[in-house]
């Protein structure tokens, strides 16, 4: 592979000198070798470098290049764009195309249809799809819980997001290109939570700090103040059917001691199913579209955005996201335990 490599740069080269640009040069590598040659970005770059008056054509030595990838920075890359290929994401964490392949296959990221699904579904997680959404669709019908259901999880913001928008051109000429947001960019993470009526507590972590259980422990305490004062009816009557999915901090021992010490009712979330959770289908698809073209220089720029975004939404907007669980319970169901691609 990497004589290949050096063997399209010296092309690259040459079209340099011919006076080519990279997108031309691209099409014209691409014509002879198959359209995954090179991408059109690796081209500009080595592009750039000739300009510079750099013509060595071996990869330049990385410093500190890491032997370990932070397993949420990939998932940020494919949440972000879920076209990403394994060579995109490689590039941009600075390590190996096999490095990027083996931890896909440990997190169970499978590409179908050129599209990054979660996990690709294996009899038994087929079978505790639908057992698990017959179960959740039978019980809303004998005994009605959404409006006591309060859902949450987490989600990165980068500082700098990218405006997507699609061109008209000519049959003849290439689309436009937007650069996509490099994932070394400053970034933080949010942590919410909701129900049917709205916004019940947030946070943004301290910078470039994740969630481990203790911290996981601590916001659930915050949100049960939360509840206490926003939803009093709910804390002391009907009780809370809390929704969360299956990531570690939410599962461990000592997560699982909090929430009975709080006495709320656990709702059962098949592994592997972001398309049943609220906070995936709804409320961060609606937040990313309201993040397109959005530049903050600090965390209380993003919290600002965030503020005017939540109070933007009337409780129909909220009410949408609790009470489809039902009918995704059914398509998926009706769907032999298959993902609900959207």
């Amino acid at each position: 592979m990497e004589k290949q490599d050096v063997h399209f740069r010296h092309i690259l080269l040459y079209y340099f000198r011919k006076g080519k640009n990279a997108s031309q040069a691209q099409k014209k590598l691409c014509a002879v070798y198959g359209d995954e040659a090179l991408k059109e970005r690796q081209c500009r770059n080595w592009f750039e470098k000739f300009r510079s008056g750099d013509f060595s054509l071996k990869n330049a030595q990385r410093s500190g290049r890491p032997v370990e990838v932070d397993e949420t920075h990939i998932k940020a890359i494919i949440d972000s764009d879920r076209h990403s290929t394994t060579r995109d994401i490689a590039e941009k964490l600075n390590v190996s195309h096999t490095c990027i392949e083996k931890k896909l296959k440990t997190l169970g990221y499978v590409k179908k249809l050129d599209l990054w699904i979660p996990h690709q579904l294996k009899e038994i997680h087929l079978t505790q799809r639908i057992s698990i959404c017959d179960s959740l669709l039978k019980r809303n019908e004998n005994d009605p819980f959404l409006k006591n259901l309060v859902t949450g999880d987490e989600k990165w913001i980068v500082y700098k997001n990218v405006t997507r928008k699609r061109s008209c051109v000519k049959q003849d000429q290439p689309a436009q290109t937007t650069s996509k947001a490099e994932i070394h960019q400053k970034k933080i993470m949010l942590s919410v939570w909701w129900d049917y009526k709205g916004i019940l507590y947030f946070e943004l972590m301290p910078q470039n700090q994740t969630i481990n259980s203790n911290v996981y422990v601590e916001q659930l305490d915050k949100l049960n103040d939360a509840i206490e004062e926003k939803r009093p009816v709910l804390s002391n009557r009907k009780g809370v059917v809390f929704h969360h999915d299956d990531a570690r901090p939410h599962t461990s021992l000592v997560t699982r001691q909090k929430l009975l010490e709080l006495g709320w009712d656990v709702l059962s979330h098949p592994p592997y199913s972001p398309d049943l959770a609220p906070s995936d289908y709804h409320l961060f698809r609606s937040i990313q579209n309201s993040l397109n073209g959005k530049i903050f220089n600090n965390a209380d720029d993003v919290r600002s955005h965030l503020i005017q975004f939540f109070n933007s939404k009337d409780q129909t907007f909220y009410e949408r996201g609790i009470f489809t669980l039902p009918e995704r319970w059914k398509k998926v169901i009706d769907k032999n335990g298959q993902y609900l691609i959207e």
